[in-house]
């Protein structure tokens, strides 16, 4: 009770700006129900898996078993990129995973998972609870039957793995690599091939030599799979995936059909486990990439600055294009690269500042 308790509180932090506030004490309602969440991730594979699971068990708890969510991994339902339409069409309640896995449904959707060169953990936490994007989202959404929630953050991830080294803009060129959303079209705008794969088909078509290279998330992930095995230099900084927000996504006519204090305790659940993932992956990081390097021995690398500098041309292309498609993507757009700039110039003073200080 204590337990419950206290994440009831926590989910009614400064956070929840988006609504998500004031859990309601009709726990004496009779209603109950059960939910099947499909992932884009292997079943309690660390900080994604069972990122999913956190979601879950807060929502289980919360509603004092009111809701009842029950997580399935990857393939045990659907297959990975499967989760959308699931939860859309009704098949299953909820899901847990990216929104750059559902550009083919709104490229606008991918300013919600991550932008190369964009906003960072902290920054996107401000936008979507406190600058309008978590509205745009729920806009982009509804049209798909959907309500979507930030539920987890990697925080900055790794450039990623390659088996050759990246001297300049030229060493990109025909190298067939696994990077999704934004990233794999900056990526094939420099000359590459970028591959979609789920996380669970990453290892073997690297150690097949499928692909040239990966991106996953970072050391935590990136130890867990084991490609320190299969791949010789490890870069950074990841200017692809600079803050990347998981998402929980909940079939829009079940949300809608919840009593209110239920809706808010899903949402508030969604907002703890936002927290919390971003929590897990800075600490776990470090004694990850720690072992990486001076265990596995692995060849930590940055990229040349005149292959970011580069990058970062493409990637504004790219992403001001996607502006240019339609109304909405403009909207989006705007709205994040004007908060962007503002959360810039505060950090260039605060964060950035401290940083060369320490």
């Amino acid at each position: 009770m204590k337990r419950r308790e206290f994440l009831t509180k926590a989910g009614a932090s400064g956070l929840l700006a988006s609504g998500a506030l004031g859990v309601s004490s009709t726990a004496s309602a009779k209603t109950k129900y059960k939910w099947k969440m499909v992932t884009t991730w292997p079943k309690n594979f660390p900080g994604l898996g069972t990122g999913a699971n956190t979601v879950a068990r807060l929502i289980t708890e919360m509603s004092g078993g009111r809701i009842e969510v029950k997580v399935y991994g990857a393939k045990q339902l659907v297959g990975p990129f499967e989760v959308f339409n699931a939860v859309s069409s009704g098949d299953v309640e909820m899901g847990h995973g990216a929104a750059y896995y559902w550009k083919n449904k709104s490229e606008a959707a991918q300013f919600f998972s991550a932008v190369p060169f964009g906003l960072n953990a902290q920054e996107m936490n401000g936008w979507l609870y406190y600058g309008g994007g978590l509205d745009l989202w729920k806009q982009i959404y509804a049209d798909f039957n959907l309500v979507p929630a930030a539920a987890g953050n990697t925080g900055v991830q790794m450039g990623g793995w390659f088996n050759k080294e990246i001297k300049s803009i030229k060493d990109l060129k025909g190298l067939k690599m696994r990077i999704p959303g934004l990233g794999g079209e900056v990526l094939k705008r420099a000359g590459g091939t970028p591959v979609s794969l789920p996380g669970g088909e990453i290892y073997t078509a690297l150690q097949s030599n499928a692909i040239d290279a990966t991106e996953w998330v970072g050391p935590y992930n990136d130890l867990a799979f084991g490609f320190y095995k299969v791949a010789k230099y490890y870069y950074y900084p990841g200017w692809h995936e600079p803050g990347t927000t998981l998402e929980a996504i909940v079939n829009k006519k079940v949300f809608d059909g919840l009593p209110k204090d239920l809706q808010r305790i899903v949402e508030s659940a969604c907002a703890v486990a936002n927290q919390d993932m971003l929590a897990e992956y800075t600490a776990k990081n470090n004694a990850a990439l720690h072992k990486l390097v001076n265990v596995h021995n692995v060849n930590l690398k940055q990229f040349p600055d005149d292959v970011l500098k580069k990058i970062k041309s493409l990637s504004d292309d790219v992403v001001a294009e996607i502006a240019a498609k339609d109304k909405m993507g403009k909207k989006v757009y705007e709205s994040f690269k004007k908060f962007r700039d503002q959360a810039r110039a505060w950090h260039d003073v605060s964060e950035h500042a401290y940083y060369k200080a320490r």
